[in-house]
């Protein structure tokens, strides 16, 4: 019996680009720089590049890089930050962190993305507007950010997008993390740009947000050694790990769009069936994650490992209904959150699935 098919492989493209990921960290090992070296600035500059932005600043972490963009647009113990409670808690995670407060959003029943609508109703309900927006581009999709970016403005509401599983999704020709006033990313080995291990960068088109992000990332540093802002940390991208996303950058693109051509082959294999995929494929969907929802997720994962597929789900339990915060959100309730932490179920789809594998996905789909 063949193999299983996995929900995600980073070993494969590991052997795929053995000898050019070789290279890379063998110049790192000999030019003797292993901490913010030519790799990491060169990183940094060819990432901007790509995604339309001024600048772009390297940090140990995706988690990181939430924290310190938090920090860069003013946030503090106690402040309010609107975000979505379907995401895995990363934001939440980081604003805890630092103190705030992070303040749950019901999301679109469609999309399960925060709205422009359900923002502005939620800023409406408030006392006052919230220190900040955290809006996560998630399982690869794109929200309607230009929209939200307006709705920021308007009440002078700092916008972070989270942008861990969007890396070069596009928008009307922008990239994500171009909207905001802040984007941050990870490069965890599963993301569509992954590394060998954790990474994050931040990006901004602001050039004081960029010097404050850079000095917060080591220490507060103003000049070695030179302590000049409060609330600096150790949080910088590892030189052999910016060694490999460069190697990886150029192949952005076209592994996203290898991503999408699987999601679209599930899309055709769900039909009108009783699963339905949250998205469709465009270039605002990089199909970090194929994510189904299913009337009995349960019944539906039993069958699909019968048949040899592997499953997992993204995410399980709301953030609101966490241990770390059910006592004190005991009352608040947010239906489609709920509702889709118990029905969506994730398929594999990354770019080195075979076509035999992706057949025999699409089978195990459409036979449900």
């Amino acid at each position: 019996m063949s193999s299983p098919v996995p929900v995600s492989d980073p070993s494969r493209a590991v052997t795929q680009h053995r000898d050019e990921l070789t290279a890379a960290m063998g110049a790192v090992l000999d030019s003797g720089f292993y901490i913010m070296g030519q790799q990491h600035g060169g990183f940094e500059a060819e990432f901007a590049e790509l995604l339309g932005v001024q600048h772009v600043i390297g940090v140990a972490n995706g988690t990181d890089a939430l924290e310190l963009a938090l920090l860069s647009v003013g946030c503090e113990r106690g402040d309010r930050v609107i975000t979505a409670a379907n995401a895995g808690g990363y934001a939440t995670a980081a604003c805890l962190k630092l103190g705030a407060q992070p303040y749950y959003v019901d999301v679109d029943e469609a999309s399960l993305l925060l709205t422009e609508s359900g923002l502005a109703a939620a800023f409406n309900a408030l006392p006052a507007p919230p220190r900040a927006v955290i809006v996560t581009h998630l399982y690869g999709a794109m929200a309607d950010v230009a929209a939200i970016a307006t709705l920021c403005r308007r009440y002078e509401v700092a916008l972070i997008e989270d942008c861990a599983q969007a890396a070069g999704a596009r928008l009307d020709g922008r990239c994500a993390g171009s909207f905001g006033d802040v984007g941050t990313f990870s490069f965890y080995p599963t993301k569509n740009l992954g590394a060998l291990g954790d990474g994050g960068a931040v990006c901004t088109n602001e050039p004081g947000r960029a010097e404050q992000l850079k000095k917060l990332r080591q220490y507060g540093w103003g000049s070695k050694y030179d302590a000049v802002i409060p609330a600096g940390r150790n949080s910088r991208l590892d030189e052999l790990q910016a060694a490999v996303l460069r190697t990886r950058i150029p192949r952005l693109d076209a592994d996203n769009e290898r991503r999408r051509g699987i999601h679209d082959q599930y899309s055709r294999a769900v039909k009108d069936g009783p699963l339905r995929m949250v998205h469709q494929s465009d270039s605002s969907f990089v199909s970090h994650l194929a994510v189904v929802l299913a009337t009995d997720r349960t019944a539906a994962r039993s069958a699909l490992h019968q048949a040899g597929v592997r499953t997992d789900v993204h995410y399980p339990t709301p953030d609101h209904r966490q241990k770390i915060s059910s006592d004190r959100l005991s009352a608040l309730r947010l239906p489609v959150t709920e509702w889709a932490a118990e029905h969506v179920f994730t398929v594999p789809c990354f770019p080195e699935l075979c076509d035999e594998e992706i057949a025999r996905v699409c089978d195990a789909l459409s036979a449900l």
